[in-house]
């Protein structure tokens, strides 16, 4: 026996197409949507609240934790049935942070002017993303801004915890090594040159080792500062050409290449998209926008650019699995998650599940490179510090020698 069931789909200009279809599942009705030109989103019971035609603004940066702050309280307040004006109001109280604080006062004061509340974050889109602004937006127009916030706090603290564990575990790494080069060049520059003296006169042979290692120190102490100096310059040149459009994709190229951390980041970022994604879909973002909103949430210019194609093809009716596979960016499971999703009409929940898998991949993927690093860190510094140590023993053994 047939059911109807529920459909959101999206047409070739990008548009969210939504009905009800007759069929024996739901596989049976998203193949129909596939042959009528459509990309199946969702196909099932019909959602409880929902808006499809939602005009996007730009994307813009956000302070992370400030929002993630800012998005929890509001979603616990509105969730317990206090008013918005009220639930920012009690938000502005109790963020520490001054400048913060204005900017929460700052939208109440937006608002109790007459404006949406999606419009008043808008105003501050150094701090509230398109992707936020879009999501109350939807829920502003479906009565369930509760939920959208509840949806919010989610998105943006599973994105702050993967975030925080790729950075906490790049710190030991690179202290280490920072220690290491700093033990170094303090031994070069200070404390062989110690030994220097006592082999001034020339009456004492010098051992190989020794000899070596007082030409390094030298060439340490002549030219170190110099080197730091040309470091900082370079550094200071390479900051603002990776500003530049050309230099970001030149730079976000390369690092994509970079053997171990290259993968991490293509699994982060595939990540990161996947989750925008699903969020977005999940609240009846239109397929095409939602795509342009995700790819700006991303790091990797690289990535994000591929990203037009792909939106492209969903707006030539070809679905978003082909096209992302013919991008040839995203890891090679993720186009076959899409095609699952969009055979099912279930592409907002594959978007999510892709998001886990690749949010776990990310963390595998940090673990093995820290598992490398870290002792290939402490081997060359052990070696570096082993000779320095020997060359000092070699020319203190030498000296008791002529003393006998």
């Amino acid at each position: 026996m047939a059911s109807t069931f529920f459909f959101r789909a999206v047409a070739s200009d990008g548009k969210i197409r939504t009905g009800s279809l007759s069929g024996d599942n739901e596989k049976v009705i998203a193949r129909e949507l596939r042959r009528q030109g459509l990309t199946p989103v969702y196909v099932g019971v019909a959602p409880q609240s929902a808006s499809f035609e939602i005009k996007l603004p730009s994307f813009g940066g956000r302070k992370r934790s400030d929002v993630l702050y800012f998005t929890q309280e509001l979603s616990t307040l509105l969730n317990a049935g206090v008013p918005l004006d009220r639930a920012l109001s009690i938000t502005a109280e109790l963020t520490e942070r001054p400048q913060f604080r204005f900017i929460v006062l700052d939208v109440l004061r937006v608002l109790k002017g007459g404006r949406s509340l999606a419009d008043s974050l808008a105003t501050h889109g150094d701090y509230f993303s398109d992707l936020y602004i879009n999501m109350v937006r939807a829920g502003e127009a479906s009565g369930a801004l509760a939920v959208i916030f509840g949806r919010l706090a989610e998105f943006e603290r599973s994105r702050d915890d993967l975030r925080n564990f790729i950075v906490s575990a790049m710190i030991y790494p690179a202290l280490l090594a920072a220690v290491g080069a700093t033990s170094v060049f303090i031994l070069l520059n200070f404390v062989v040159p110690r030994f220097a003296v006592i082999f001034a006169d020339g009456h004492m042979k010098m051992p190989t080792p020794t000899r070596i290692m007082l030409e390094v120190s030298d060439l340490v102490k002549t030219y170190g500062w110099y080197v730091i100096g040309g470091l900082a310059a370079l550094a200071i040149f390479w900051r603002i050409y990776t500003r530049t459009t050309a230099g970001r994709l030149w730079w976000d190229g390369i690092r994509l290449k970079v053997p171990l951390l290259g993968v991490a980041q293509l699994k982060a970022e595939t990540a990161r998209f996947a989750r925008a994604m699903a969020t977005l879909l999940e609240n009846t973002v239109p397929l095409v926008q939602s795509i342009g909103i995700g790819a700006a949430t991303l790091n990797n210019k690289v990535i994000a650019n591929s990203l037009i194609g792909v939106a492209n093809g969903v707006k030539r009716g070809e679905g978003i699995a082909g096209p992302t596979r013919k991008a040839g960016v995203f890891p090679p499971l993720a186009a076959h998650l899409l095609t699952v999703g969009e055979e099912t009409g279930r592409l907002d929940q594959m978007f999510a599940r892709m998001a886990d898998i690749y949010e776990n991949e990310t963390r595998a993927a940090i673990r093995r490179f820290t598992s490398i690093f870290e002792p290939v860190v402490i081997l060359v510094m052990g070696v570096v510090v082993g000779a320095l140590i020997l060359s000092m023993l070699l020319a203190i053994t030498s000296i008791n020698d002529v003393q006998v």
